[in-house]
């Protein structure tokens, strides 16, 4: 009995030196004390959230293995082809690993998809024909989809070839105006976007659950109309996909989610076969489709990358959930708040001044392996039609399943944080965003803000 107590003590003085060590170390990268033990006392009640990301992550990462397992992956998968790319086993099994993932009929998984909004745009303009007509029964779709649709004007948009476009805003609780939708939905209606992810709003991101219910809805008003889903920043948070409930097609980025942090560039499309094929003429050409376009040697980074993307997202998720429980806290207004359940990977924080989204973000960029030395300023970029500021101090730019954060210099002021390939990275920028916020004198750890 005493050897035991002996020994406790021991693991206890152990435990002791190893917390001081850390304080020390965030105090060496710039977190005050006051800074480090309101992130702790806030930590504190988080440990069964964390439980339940971590179920999930289990659940999701044997989810890809099955898949990897039942098509067969082998080191020959791993090679890249170079050219015209005829009879590359890695890029077909892959997408057919992405297929049994995402439980679709299909897939194009492709480094010629330069991103989420090339994806986006490939699967659309693929799929809709002059004199269809393009709904989204839930708002306003992202800021670089609206120059693709053609909101806004823009050269090659679906517009300038006679597709046309119909909105139906959300509720203000946040639920689906079922009454409009029903009213919107024609005989020229052959699409149907879905915006899983909040975009740069502060509306509730999409459930799968309630995107079922919204697909469910739409076909039975018209059975044959396509219903796609921006998957963006959603893969993985759940045990199941929109493809799961209904979504003929999937859709994303790879240096989001499903990249896992090592995916250098790319999208996929995931869905019916009719659908991916069409995609596939587009990004390609007419009767090549699939057959042509060349991995040149990423293919290791796709496959690694799906294989961690679970546990990624799953350090992302908590970071996520840290950062809405502390500045809630503060008295900020969060989206999702402290004890919601997540749907996606991004954290909205309203500052409700310029000053706050930019001390944010800085703060983010500081706690960068890469580029910490750099000062994110907001600039206009394109596709966006106010200044935005963007932290991404990344191994893969512009990577926002890496730690980041971004948002328009524009009311409400608020900002997107999402990303940290590993919990412990994305805690230590949550702490150094609050600590760029105390050093401006906006705010002090612990004293809620009247926001």
């Amino acid at each position: 009995m005493e050897k035991m107590k002996e020994k406790n003590t021991i693991h206890e003085s152990e435990r002791g030196m190893q917390e001081d060590s850390i304080r020390e170390m965030y105090a060496s990268l710039g977190i005050s004390a006051e800074t480090y033990e309101y992130g702790n006392q806030i930590l504190e009640k988080l440990n069964s959230r964390f439980r339940e990301i971590d179920e999930i992550a289990e659940y999701n990462q044997l989810k890809v293995v099955k898949a990897m397992q039942e098509c067969q992956v082998s080191e020959a998968c791993l090679l890249g082809t170079t050219g015209y790319g005829y009879n590359d086993l890695g890029r077909d099994t892959l997408e057919a690993v992405y297929a049994r993932v995402f439980h679709t009929e299909d897939a194009l998984v492709r480094p010629q998809i330069t991103c989420g909004t090339h994806a986006l745009a490939l699967a659309l303009m693929s799929n809709l024909r002059p004199g269809d007509e393009l709904l989204s029964p839930v708002g306003k779709p992202y800021d670089t989809l609206e120059e693709v649709i053609g909101i806004r004007p823009s050269r090659g948009s679906l517009a300038e070839y006679g597709v046309t476009y119909s909105q139906v805003d959300l509720l203000p609780d946040g639920s689906f105006d079922y009454d409009n939708i029903k009213k919107a939905v024609n005989e020229r209606t052959k699409l149907v976007t879905i915006q899983r992810s909040k975009g740069y709003q502060t509306r509730p991101t999409l459930s799968v659950k309630r995107i079922g219910e919204l697909i469910a809805f739409i076909k039975n008003l018209k059975p044959d109309v396509i219903c796609m889903v921006d998957n963006c920043y959603g893969e993985f948070v759940e045990t199941v996909e929109p493809s799961d409930v209904g979504a003929d097609m999937v859709v994303g980025s790879m240096i989001k989610n499903p990249g896992g942090g090592l995916a250098p560039i790319g999208g996929y499309i995931a869905g019916k076969k009719e659908c991916v094929e069409n995609a596939a003429y587009r990004l390609t050409s007419p009767g090549l489709g699939k057959e042509v376009g060349a991995s040149l040697g990423v293919l290791k980074d796709f496959y690694q990358g799906l294989f961690l993307a679970p546990t990624v997202t799953a350090s992302a998720l908590k970071g996520a959930v840290f950062a809405a429980n502390l500045y809630e806290n503060l008295g900020y207004s969060v989206v999702p708040n402290g004890s919601e359940s997540r749907h996606d990977i991004i954290q909205a924080i309203t500052f409700g001044t310029p000053e706050g989204v930019i001390a944010f973000c800085q703060g983010i960029q500081a706690a960068a392996s890469v580029d910490s030395h750099v000062t994110p300023e907001p600039w206009d970029m394109p596709g966006y039609d106010a200044p935005v500021i963007m932290a991404a101090g990344a191994f893969v730019s512009g990577s926002s399943i890496e730690l980041s954060a971004d948002g328009p210099i524009k009311p409400p002021y608020a900002v997107y944080f999402q990303g940290g390939l590993t919990w412990q990275h994305a805690k230590f920028g949550i702490l150094k965003s609050l600590q760029a916020l105390v050093d401006n004198g906006l705010v002090e750890p612990g004293r809620k803000t009247s926001k």
